[in-house]
């Protein structure tokens, strides 16, 4: 694989663009530049290796292959057909189009998608006699292709399954938190990785297990088993697994760091403890059986609370939730004086029947469903 720098995406979800860039400001990657959906920032292959393996907040990790003018079918297709896609599969390979069009005249994603594929077809076909196959569940090679008023930008996708998916869960629980979302609440809310970190909504523990990781520096890849660019022709495996073994040894959970949990529902209690167990801090992240109304941790802690209560998308009852809120509100402001906390909340009412004070509202998306953090100090 050749060693030239290239440009690269890492797109995520709406609202993380921020804690995104910090992330990839601090692990020196190349001229890092936010953009609405994610950071684009130059380097070699070997860089969007380490992007893969330690970008928190990433969802996946896009390599720009191309830019050009497609006013037709004709001219998409001459120059998708300009790649050489050896360096990334061969013939006997499998592949997947995702492709988007905004307006443009190729108005249809699914035809955009169709003819990207011909194209990548017919390259393989008249240089080896055969064609590579679509897969679209396990793909060895993701191609994205976004048309945007004419104007073609070709990428090839190096994560793979998106980065939200670690490796360390075992249990889902209901209505999971996806581990991109929580990072970026953690990286968002100024938790210094040293006080306490509480979640008093944790269910399948998903905050807990991220606070953990970044804690002990623990990069978010360490448990998945494959990366798409570990597919491309002359990947240097051996490299790569000395790169990775060493980001993992390099941290340590801090000894007397505090990770405390709870939940109600008892079945989501035992999904957490499976999880800590996988993640390897099943011995050090608490979590006990509580409702969030009824939270009364040490005073004078100065903890950090960060949590995703339920706010009656998916779960949780309506009627009952603004009560619910209200209580949790006032358990806050008798027992957690100093404390700050940082609650993702999908209905503004809702956050706001806490009655706090929040110094910052930032927006994010969970799960397709729009939403803001609230981060405040409690006073």
């Amino acid at each position: 694989m050749s060693a030239d720098r290239e440009t690269f995406f890492a797109s995520c979800s709406p609202g993380l663009e921020r804690p995104l860039l910090a992330e990839a400001r601090a692990l020196k990657l190349g001229k890092p530049e936010g953009q609405p959906g994610g950071v684009e920032f130059r380097g070699t292959v070997e860089d969007a290796w380490r992007a893969n393996l330690e970008l928190r907040t990433a969802s996946r990790v896009l390599m720009r292959l191309a830019r050009f003018k497609a006013e037709d079918k004709d001219a998409l297709y001459r120059g998708v057909s300009k790649i050489s896609w050896e360096r990334f599969f061969g013939p006997a390979g499998t592949f997947l189009v995702h492709a988007r069009t905004i307006r443009s005249s190729i108005d249809n994603d699914m035809f955009v998608a169709m003819r990207t594929k011909d194209a990548v077809a017919d390259w393989f076909r008249e240089r080896h006699g055969r064609r590579p196959s679509i897969d679209k569940n396990a793909p060895d090679v993701r191609i994205h292709v976004r048309l945007n008023q004419d104007r073609c930008m070709l990428l090839v996708d190096t994560s793979g399954e998106p980065l939200f998916k670690r490796g360390w869960r075992v249990e889902q629980g209901l209505a999971p938190l996806r581990e991109t979302i929580a990072a970026g609440c953690l990286l968002s809310s100024g938790w210094d990785r040293r006080a306490p970190l509480l979640d008093p909504f944790a269910g399948s523990g998903t905050i807990l297990v991220e606070g953990a990781m970044i804690a002990a520096g623990i990069p978010p890849g360490a448990f998945r088993d494959s990366f798409s660019f570990q597919n491309w022709p002359g990947h240097d495996a051996a490299k790569w697994q000395a790169m990775k073994k060493a980001a993992c040894e390099r941290g340590a959970l801090p000894k007397k760091l505090r990770l405390v949990g709870s939940d109600l529902d008892g079945k989501a209690i035992r999904g957490a403890r499976a999880n800590f167990e996988a993640a390897g801090f099943g011995d050090r992240i608490e979590m006990t059986r509580a409702d969030a109304a009824d939270f009364a941790p040490r005073k004078g802690w100065n903890a950090f609370v960060v949590t995703n209560p339920p706010y009656g998308e998916r779960i949780g009852k309506a009627v009952k939730l603004r009560e619910d809120y209200i209580r949790f509100g006032k358990a806050l402001k008798a027992h957690c004086s100093g404390y700050t906390v940082a609650v993702l909340c999908g209905r503004e009412e809702l956050a706001r029947d806490m009655d706090l004070q929040a110094a910052e509202r930032l927006p994010m998306k969970n799960g397709g469903l729009d939403c803001e953090l609230w981060v405040a100090q409690v006073k």
